[in-house]
């Protein structure tokens, strides 16, 4: 077998274009490739688009109830990218919905203008034998949800130069699926 050689791009239905095409450039730093009534394709890198929105008329926003796609992630380089991310989107008045360090990864949600959740995240773990590691340890077996936390407080602990090794680690409550919003 052969598997494929990269995730190339998420295709999205929607009925408010322009609004869908603000939000992918503000939340993503990205670009507009190609646009026209139809789609429009984004890319925050070399990639021709890595998001494409199609003006279907759709108006119906996805629900838990809905089966499909649950939420597409985006990895960043390093803590520092993601949480300086943060506070530029919260600036502009877009928050997260739900901010939680999965153990594997440190992760914020934050819900699209049509309500599609996009996962922006950084991996907690160096070297693949760091994250086997980790499962092999059982912590994600006893708490494969993660622990909230919140982005303000991880922020100012990395601006006040605490060790990365320390902001990555789970600490707190574990999380249920239910606090998801």
């Amino acid at each position: 077998m052969v598997s494929p050689a990269k995730l190339a791009h998420v295709v999205l239905r929607t009925g408010d274009l322009q609004t869908m095409i603000d939000w992918y450039v503000a939340v993503l730093d990205a670009r507009v490739v190609h646009a026209n009534e139809q789609l429009a394709f984004l890319t925050y890198d070399d990639e021709h688009h890595r998001v494409a929105l199609v003006n279907a008329g759709a108006t119906e926003r996805p629900t838990s109830a809905h089966s499909g796609l649950e939420h597409v992630a985006f990895t960043y380089a390093d803590l520092g990218d993601l949480l300086d991310n943060y506070q530029r989107l919260k600036a502009a008045g877009t928050t997260p919905v739900w901010s939680v360090n999965h153990g594997p990864t440190t992760s914020l949600y934050y819900a699209d203008p049509d309500g599609n959740k996009v996962e922006l995240q950084i991996d907690n773990f160096d070297t693949d034998e760091q994250m086997e590691a980790f499962f092999a340890s059982g912590a994600f077996a006893a708490n494969p949800i993660g622990v909230e936390f919140d982005p303000d407080e991880l922020h100012a602990r990395l601006k006040a130069g605490e060790p990365r090794s320390e902001l990555i680690k789970q600490t707190g409550s574990p999380a249920t699926v239910s606090q998801r919003r």
